[in-house]
């Protein structure tokens, strides 16, 4: 019998505790990619796709080294400092304005990102540097998108990543129990980044763009993760823009964040306000994302 899979985080008990420290102690070769590796495949951690959840598993292993409940083995040098990060290589562009009726960019052609390569450090070096967020490093599931006219002109490039973990007027307008949602969060995906090039003033480009996004990232992602997403989230800072391309592009707006950052323990570390917008990829989105398969 095909065991279960895990898709979400493990709870760590005393015993998963116990389990780390004692494959640390008895596997001094091990470094942390091999440690983390080997405690996916026991507690059969996968992406629907199957991959195991590697990545997110050195996180976690990084949290309860911070905490003292385990001692991670040295990293093996990789030839770059501990915690430092691929520094983007800043490429220069064709910055030629781009003032046209859209009309004379259709119809738009969309590239995924799929791997390394030049496409990866263009679009990478475009978030750098015209984005005010700029470009980190994602990690978990992530879809890449770089737009372009019908004559190959760049326009815009746009990040999904992981939904938030929790928020209350998205998991209000879901009708989210805890279980669920911990089960069905990854049905969810977050445009992180939407930038349309500075030099490009095309009216009711940005509407256009989420929505030929939209009608195909659901099949993107199964391509890519071998699952769907129902649910597309942002979050859009009030105080810098008022989501007129969302709200042109229908989704909906459900609340706002409580200006309170997620590693604030003591209610005085303050973040900017941000609008929540969500647009709904399927009919049946509650049904698929409210199931509970928790026996």
């Amino acid at each position: 019998m095909e065991t279960k899979r895990n898709f979400t985080k493990p709870k760590i008990t005393e015993e998963e505790i116990a389990l780390i420290n004692r494959l640390i102690a008895e596997n001094p070769s091990w470094g942390r990619s091999k440690l983390s590796q080997e405690l996916c495949r026991i507690w059969n951690w996968c992406g629907p796709n199957g991959q195991i959840k590697d990545i997110s598993c050195r996180a976690l292993l990084r949290k309860l080294d911070a905490k003292g409940l385990i001692k991670l083995p040295p990293r093996i040098c990789n030839g770059r400092k501990a915690g430092s990060r691929d520094k983007v290589q800043v490429m220069t562009h064709d910055t030629t304005p781009v003032t046209v009726s859209i009309r004379d960019l259709l119809p738009l052609k969309v590239e995924v990102i799929r791997k390394s390569g030049p496409l990866l450090t263009e679009f990478k070096s475009l978030l750098v540097q015209y984005h005010y967020l700029g470009f980190d490093m994602t990690v978990g599931e992530n879809m890449k998108y770089m737009v372009y006219s019908r004559d190959g002109i760049l326009l815009s490039c746009l990040l999904f990543g992981s939904a938030a973990w929790s928020c209350a007027p998205r998991d209000k307008f879901i009708g989210w129990e805890a279980t669920a949602r911990k089960n069905n969060l990854y049905l969810i995906t977050n445009n992180t980044r939407f930038l349309i090039l500075p030099w490009v003033k095309v009216p009711h480009l940005a509407s256009h763009i989420l929505g030929l996004i939209c009608r195909r990232i659901s099949s993107d992602w199964q391509e890519k993760y071998g699952h769907s997403v129902y649910l597309l989230e942002t979050f859009v800072e009030r105080d810098r823009f008022k989501g007129t391309c969302y709200k042109a592009a229908n989704w909906i707006h459900v609340g706002e964040t409580t200006g309170r950052s997620r590693n604030d323990r003591y209610n005085n570390l303050r973040v900017p306000i941000k609008d929540i917008f969500l647009y709904p990829l399927n009919k049946n989105f509650r049904e698929v994302l409210a199931y509970d398969a928790t026996p």
